[in-house]
Formats: C-alpha cells, sequence, structure tokens
C-alpha cells in the first residue's frame, strides 16, 4: 500500500492567516504524509500580522518540502487557487487543510487511498465539531444535530458514498483546473459553487467514511452570527449564479428572517407574531429534548446557538438576493478572512 500511495504526486495546501497558535502543529501532524506519500505543503498566508511568518520562516530553514506562499487576496478560495496556479502543474491531487482544524495523522494517506480506490475525482470527509467553553460547547453540541445541520451528511456522518457536495479535502488537479477552480467572489460557500461545477461537468465525488476531521466553532455570540451571515450570503450567491435552488433542509431556516420582520407588524395584529414564536418554541423545545433525552446540560444553550446560525444565515441570504450587486467581492469581516 505504501508503495501504491507514492504512486502519485501531492499538494498540500494550508491558508492561513495570523495563525500563531495552529500553524506549526498542524504542519508537524503532517509529518508522516510527508514520509508517506510524494507530497509537499505549501502554506499560502494572507498577511499575517502576528508570529505566523517568523514561525513559518524557522520551519522552512528546517523542512525543505514545506514552501510559504504570499496571498494578497487574503482569502481561503484566492489561496488554493493561487497555489495550484503556481505549483499545480507538478502535482497529481491537491489536499486542502484548514489551519483551524485537527486531523488525524494519516488523514492524507486515508485520502489518497480512497482516490486510488475509487478513481473519483475529489474525495470531501465528514466533520466532527468539537467545543472546549460552555458557549463553544454548545454550539458544537447544535452543529453535530440536526437542529444546527438539518441532517447534513458531511455533518452527522454517514457510510462511505458518492455525493454532489462535502468537506472539501481532496481534489484531482486537472478537474480542479478543468472547472477553473473556486470562484474568488465566493468568501463563503466557495465549496459548494465549486462542487456545482463539478458535477455539472461529469466529475465524480465520493465522500469516505475511512477518516474525517476535528472543526472548533466560533467560541461567542457575535463571530458565530457573522460566521452564518457570511455563509447565508454565499448560498444566495450561488443562487443568483446557477439559480440552485436551496435545498428542502435550507428552506425552513431560510424563512427565519423574513418572518422576523413579519412580527414587526404584532403592533398592528398579534397574529404577525405567531410564526416567529412557533419557531423559537421548537427550536427550544429541540433544546429541551436533547437536555431531558439525550442527557446534554447545555441543550438549550444550543438552541440559542441554533436561533443565532438560523437567523444569520436567513438574514445574509435575503440581504445578497435583494442587495442588487450580485457579484461583487464582499469586504472582510471580523473573523471572516479565513473562515471555512
Amino acid at each position: 500500500m505504501a508503495e501504491n500511495l507514492k504512486s502519485v504526486r501531492c499538494l498540500i495546501v494550508i491558508p492561513c492567516l495570523n495563525e500563531e497558535k495552529h500553524i506549526e502543529g498542524v504542519i508537524a501532524n503532517l509529518s508522516h504524509a510527508l514520509e508517506d506519500l510524494d507530497a509537499e505543503i505549501v502554506v499560502a498566508d494572507g498577511g499575517s500580522t502576528d508570529a505566523t511568518k517568523d514561525i513559518m520562516a524557522r520551519i522552512l530553514l528546517d523542512n525543505s518540502r514545506v514552501k510559504l506562499l504570499d496571498n494578497p487576496k487574503r482569502i481561503q478560495s484566492a489561496a488554493v487557487n493561487l497555489a495550484v496556479a503556481r505549483f499545480g502543474g507538478d502535482y497529481d491531487y491537491m489536499i486542502r487543510i484548514d489551519a483551524h482544524g485537527t486531523y488525524p495523522e494519516d488523514y492524507c494517506q486515508a485520502l489518497v487511498a480512497e482516490a486510488l480506490r475509487t478513481g473519483a475525482d475529489s474525495v470531501v470527509v465528514g466533520m466532527q465539531t468539537v467545543g472546549f467553553g460552555m458557549f463553544q460547547k454548545a454550539t458544537a453540541l447544535a452543529q453535530n444535530s440536526k437542529l444546527g445541520n438539518g441532517g447534513s451528511k458531511h455533518r452527522t456522518g454517514a457510510e462511505s458514498h458518492w455525493t454532489d457536495h462535502g468537506h472539501h479535502a481532496l481534489m484531482r488537479i486537472s478537474a480542479f483546473r478543468a472547472v477553473g477552480g473556486y470562484d474568488e467572489a465566493f468568501r463563503h460557500n466557495e465549496d459548494a459553487e465549486f462542487d456545482y461545477r463539478l458535477h455539472l461537468s461529469g466529475f465524480r465525488v465520493w465522500m469516505t467514511a475511512d477518516t474525517s476531521m476535528i472543526y472548533y466553532p466560533r467560541s461567542s455570540a457575535g463571530p458565530l452570527f457573522r460566521q452564518y451571515y457570511g455563509y447565508g450570503r454565499g448560498r444566495a450567491q450561488n443562487f443568483l449564479k446557477h439559480r440552485s435552488r436551496p435545498s428542502l433542509r435550507q428552506l425552513i431556516p431560510l424563512s427565519v428572517a423574513p418572518v422576523a420582520v413579519l412580527a414587526l407588524l404584532a403592533a398592528i395584529h398579534w397574529l404577525a407574531v405567531v410564526p416567529l414564536l412557533i419557531w423559537m418554541a421548537a427550536c427550544l423545545g429541540y433544546g429541551a429534548w436533547m437536555t431531558v433525552r439525550q442527557g446534554e446540560s447545555l441543550g438549550l444553550l444550543a438552541a440559542i446557538s441554533a436561533m443565532i446560525m438560523h437567523f444569520a444565515w436567513s438574514a445574509g441570504f435575503w440581504r445578497e438576493v435583494l442587495g442588487g450587486n450580485r457579484r461583487r467581492t464582499l469586504p472582510l469581516g471580523p473573523g471572516q478572512e479565513v473562515a471555512s
């Protein structure tokens, strides 16, 4: 198997910005991948102002298989595009690593093995969301539940299967280039938009259950709101570009912002607030169920996190749809530099 893994070359891309707390550990965790695969790492830095570049300078001196690339556009989609444009001609596959994530030591090896076994053009993975502080733990609980993820298979976990979307991990570089890479107008949801074009072009996406990554959600309400507001805008951009309809699991949270606006008419008639109260009661009821039936002490706080996500996602979607300026690049906001 080891020789089979080295039959192809892999470009491991890590977009980053101000990752002094994480970048060294992420690269160290990939050391086994560099040994087991014919691979190199490119860290695409979006203009870090902390100690990230100093740490990288030291790593570059010790490891010739690690490269540093400046990413003047700062965002993840541009980072990956730039790395593939600069170095992709020498490689068969590109593996995308998020600096904020945690990965098994054999993560890259498992992805390559699955690509070789299935012939897939893209291998995607599931995400296990983990928190530490109270709010982050509650948000992780929400994102791991149907209340927060709507039953998304790359959030809930599933057997390996062919799919049309999942958390981006490995891509065949020829397929990535064939569809034009990521659309850099998408600051969020660029992965789903890319998968839409990949699927239309006849390429195949395989979701593997053989490996996964750990994701750490936002640790307070403001950043969580901004993140999901951005997700909503990205989903709307996808809709406006491709006329792709939101899935059934997205239609319910999509209605949250409109019913919140409708509730403002309660001053005229009290019935206007009923849809909003039903949504709030449903969320809190689910949180209570998690507390009582699943023994989750943070169930009610998880419901609050889910409500923030629902409302922010819906508000972002409708802001983009009704905003009129459909193809402009959105400005960076706090916590959005390399949000995944």
